[in-house]
């Protein structure tokens, strides 16, 4: 991993990294946030998963995340949303090619051969991490949207390796609303079955384990109704037994007005959970 930025940042430092993934075949890039702590021993890490039309900057520049990471001693790992680079497939429309990965593995062409953020996320970034860092093993994972989306199916399909998940305006049945539905098609095709292994809901009805469910919804988010249904998470939790706290909060939009003021909330349960 190679550190193309270095910046000060309460008490430790905001990092960019880029490397070259094996598993999408291009150079990708990474904020890392080294807190204090990490100075002197291992810590926990957070990854966050940005939405529609991110990179790696839009969540370190505009979220507030280090002041919360430095005061609970958490790394905050914040990779790019897709793979980019001359000969990688991309789309004129924001929802789909670069800046929408969704987090998913495609296997319809031309997509399949770079789009594969799931491994990604899953294998390929936490061993680079774990080889790199100061880190321990307690993992969580969070995310925005699309990365809400990447951050609830990341830790439902592999709940033993997070200690906790949560995620703000989350894409939470994508199979069901205009936004996932063109990229799965475009993905994934028409296999319905594996639409479904990226569907939070679907998987909610289908887990084993427990693991307790944050999310944050801004009630004047003006993807609420038709993209995000927040409702149906809830629902479908309730009848399954899955433990989710929904936060609705009242005059808050999709902006990153509405993560700065409660990312603290958020990585406060990760703190408790990841050093528990």
């Amino acid at each position: 991993m190679e550190r193309i930025e270095h910046h000060a940042s309460f008490n430790g430092w905001q990092d960019v990294y880029q490397h070259e993934s094996a598993t999408l075949g291009c150079t990708m890039k990474v904020g890392v946030y080294l807190p204090p702590q990490a100075q002197h021993e291992k810590v926990p890490v957070l990854y966050w998963l940005s939405g529609l039309t991110c990179t790696e900057q839009n969540f370190i520049t505009k979220s507030s995340a280090q002041r919360y990471a430095s005061e609970h001693g958490i790394i905050v790992v914040a990779p790019d949303t897709s793979p980019r680079g001359e000969g990688v497939a991309d789309d004129p429309a924001y929802d789909l090619g670069q800046g929408a990965g969704f987090y998913v593995n495609a296997t319809q062409q031309p997509w399949s051969k770079h789009y594969r953020m799931y491994d990604y996320i899953v294998e390929e970034l936490p061993a680079l991490i774990e080889a790199n860092f100061p880190v321990t093993d307690a993992r969580g994972i969070s995310g925005h949207s699309m990365g809400g989306h990447g951050a609830l199916v990341v830790a439902l399909r592999n709940p033993a390796r997070y200690r906790s998940v949560s995620a703000f305006s989350p894409i939470v049945a994508p199979t069901q609303v205009p936004w996932g539905q063109k990229a799965f098609a475009a993905y994934l095709g028409d296999d319905q079955q594996a639409w479904d292994q990226y569907d939070t809901v679907k998987l909610v009805r289908g887990a084993r384990e427990r693991l307790p469910l944050l999310v944050d919804q801004g009630l004047n988010d003006e993807f609420r109704e038709s993209q995000l249904r927040p409702e149906l998470l809830r629902e479908t939790c309730q009848e399954a037994g899955h433990p989710l706290t929904l936060n609705l909060r009242p005059g808050h939009d999709h902006s990153y007005y509405f993560i700065a003021s409660f990312i603290g909330d958020h990585i406060a349960h990760h703190a408790a959970a990841l050093r528990r």
